[in-house]
């Protein structure tokens, strides 16, 4: 297999296992977030901010900033999380504006970003030409991502990243829980609603950052989606429902990755596909579950 020879391998090793580690810190990651974005039915801003990173990488190329060198991925990663930063307050603030939707501020920020980050990507590649320098990453490893980008660098920074929302989402758990089901209700009885709104925004910045060198600009918000309906679908109660949530993220990115392995393709889709028939079995077990004469 592949797979084992990739992770065994002293010449290979090195090469595949900061993927995997944050592979799976992202994994948990998801299923740590995805249950709040899907009860809020806030989908469509995890792909904002998601899509935002795409600018934040066409500026961080175009300053010089390639990540080739342990400070120039931190550098890179700073960039990037700070466009991504500044897109999710752009998004909070102009939802908040009278007259503005939620899904036209999103609309807004996204195509803003996608179409910044490749003009500042071709201007990037212009000028590493002209100057001989390395060319930036070609847009389909920016867009969708692989494991042999994802360096030691990375891996902490994800790990540092989920100490962060662990522990963000464990001290908010209360008042974050009670803005989830209840955005009225948490209104009157002092949890103010757009803060919470707003914590999450700026989580998913962060957890977004770490995903897209893994699984690309595209297809990290399925990271951030797909673990909280898989859970969603499985069982109604909030502990189960987490850590089902964690699970499928985990089993989701590990999955993906060995089908990146054994069949030689780009890791991003992989787990997105192992994601989706993950979410097709728990459909399944839900309908069961509701058919069943003891849930009668």
């Amino acid at each position: 297999m592949r797979t084992i020879e990739y992770l065994t391998s002293p010449e290979l090793a090195g090469l595949y296992w900061p993927g995997v580690l944050t592979g799976l810190i992202v994994g948990v990651l998801g299923g740590l977030l995805s249950v709040l974005v899907v009860l809020k039915r806030l989908a469509f801003i995890g792909q904002g901010v998601s899509h935002a990173a795409f600018g934040g990488v066409g500026l961080a190329y175009l300053l010089g900033v390639t990540g080739a060198t342990q400070a120039g991925a931190g550098a890179l990663l700073a960039i990037v999380l700070g466009f991504s930063l500044a897109a999710a307050l752009g998004i909070a603030w102009l939802s908040g504006k009278r007259g503005t939707r939620t899904d036209t501020a999103i609309g807004v920020v996204l195509a803003l970003s996608m179409a910044l980050g490749f003009v500042l990507l071709r201007e990037a590649g212009r000028r590493a030409a002209e100057a001989g320098r390395a060319a930036p990453p070609d847009l389909e490893s920016v867009l969708f991502g692989s494991v042999v980008n994802v360096g030691w660098s990375d891996a902490l920074i994800g790990g540092v990243a989920l100490l962060i929302v662990g522990a963000l989402m464990f001290l908010l758990r209360r008042p974050m829980l009670f803005w989830a089901f209840d955005e009225e209700a948490c209104e009157a009885f002092g949890t103010p609603g757009p803060r919470m709104k707003l914590v999450l925004l700026l989580l998913l910045a962060l957890a977004v950052v770490v995903t897209v060198k893994l699984a690309g600009i595209v297809l990290a918000t399925a990271l951030f989606v797909l673990p909280g309906a898989i859970a969603l679908r499985v069982s109604d109660r909030l502990a189960s429902v987490m850590a089902m949530s964690v699970l499928a993220g985990v089993l989701g990115v590990a999955g993906g990755l060995v089908l990146s392995f054994e069949l030689n393709r780009q890791g991003g889709p992989m787990i997105v596909l192992v994601l989706i028939a993950l979410y097709a079995l728990s459909a399944c077990a839900g309908l069961i579950r509701r058919q069943s004469p003891a849930s009668a």
